[in-house]
């Protein structure tokens, strides 16, 4: 049985008061909250076991090791890559694109590649590909979402030319909380014979993610997001892509040999690992992983779609709000205006003045923004740990925020 109240609990920051009322965070799109179990480990990390990794003899050194080289293996079981060897960790999505972009697109990319994206897809997934526009003349493909907001996986296959080099996409919108067929998109673009980079930062949140079974060539996940630290993160690589990438940054770790005249690369995944990771933020990454295994994606899944159709009822309601993206398949993660024309800055003033913690502005998706006519929305993102409860509570506030901006 899945007791929310229990796992609230785990929670210590949910047992706090904000202006005066009981925290009701929302912002877990943005960044998710950290259980005791993670923050005990990171305790533990700095505070008996801390030390450098991989380069010294001794006993903390070797416990160090230990413990952040078993992360890879906790990220392997958390997204059935089945070699853990094909996870390099690093800092989060945003570092994990940025890896693909250059160790592996910037070799192969001409004048006049393409890569196709969908017009959902956060900064951190277009930003790296404008390099390759301004520096080696690649082309940006958009496909547009239905007025639904979902994304038909044909128009992403239909968009594949002779020219594209790479498909690139989210698995969940972070404004839309859309969920995308990435199964379909992977297998119409093989057959098109493209590589597919997938953006798993909020997919890898709200649902069981088999990167096996997807088939996609790279899967990046982003650390706190997943309920563990900032600083944290890992991404995917099939084994065939990864024989194809040169190293993205040198230093210590990532070389067998060096001397005057040259340099022995270590092999996959350390080749792309330079110098001293976030030891201890990755060892809390594990921990997080853990700690939703335990639970069980399914679960976890289970309660939030509940919690997203109890919250698309209640928002449904208010005939003065008005939600972005109505897709049938998606996550608990609401983005939404005022009809009176309320700045979603002045409305998220308003909610936490009520204890409701929501993001405002263009959540680093300007392309979408400019898609769907609007400057910015108000966002309400749930997590494993969200209630019913809170829901109701985000209503009241929006309510007392209609009746001031009215």
């Amino acid at each position: 049985m899945y007791d929310v109240e229990k796992i609230r609990s785990d929670f210590p920051i949910l047992s706090r008061q904000v202006n005066g009322k009981p925290l009701t965070y929302l912002d877990n799109g943005a960044s998710a909250q950290k259980p005791s179990v993670v923050i005990d480990a990171i305790t533990r990390a700095y505070s008996e076991e801390y030390a450098n990794v991989h380069r010294g003899l001794h006993f903390l050194s070797n416990l160090a090791t230990e413990k952040y080289e078993s992360v890879r293996g906790v990220i392997a079981r958390f997204l059935n890559a089945g070699d853990e060897n094909a996870i390099v960790l690093n800092s989060g999505t945003t570092e994990g694109i940025n890896l693909v972009a250059y160790s592996w697109a910037m070799p192969r990319f001409e004048p006049g590649d393409e890569i196709v994206l969908s017009v959902m897809e956060h900064h951190a997934n277009i930003v790296p590909w404008h390099f390759l526009r301004e520096r080696q003349g690649a082309v940006l493909k958009w496909v547009e979402t239905a007025p639904d907001g979902s994304l038909d996986p044909e128009a992403v296959i239909d968009a594949i030319g002779p020219k594209t080099k790479l498909v690139a996409v989210t698995q969940c919108s972070n404004v839309l909380g859309t969920v995308v067929d990435v199964k379909a998109i992977t297998e119409g673009a093989h057959a098109k014979g493209v590589p597919v980079l997938v953006d798993g930062s909020q997919g890898a949140v709200h649902m069981p993610v088999d990167v096996q079974d997807i088939g996609c060539d790279f899967y990046a996940i982003t650390g706190h997001k997943l309920y563990g630290p900032s600083g944290s993160g890992a991404i995917y690589i099939r084994p065939e892509r990864m024989a194809e990438m040169r190293p993205f940054i040198g230093g210590g770790d990532m070389i067998k040999e060096v001397s005057r005249d040259g340099v022995i690369y270590n092999d996959p995944p350390m080749k792309f690992e330079a110098g001293t990771p976030g030891i201890v933020q990755t060892i809390g990454l594990g921990v997080a992983l853990d700690y939703m295994m335990d639970l069980g994606m399914e679960n976890i899944a289970a309660h939030e779609k509940d919690l997203c159709a109890y919250a698309s009822a209640r928002l449904s309601g208010l005939n003065w709000l008005s939600v972005q993206g109505q897709a049938k398949d998606r996550a608990a993660i609401f983005s939404f205006t005022m009809n009176n024309a309320a700045h979603p800055h002045d409305i998220s003033t308003i909610l936490d003045k009520k204890g409701v913690a929501v993001r405002a502005g263009q959540h680093c998706t300007g392309p979408l923004m400019d898609h769907l006519g609007v400057a910015a929305t108000c966002r309400a993102s749930f997590g494993l740990y969200n209630t019913k409860e809170e829901v109701d509570t985000l209503v009241d506030a929006l309510e007392l925020a209609h009746e001031l901006f009215s």
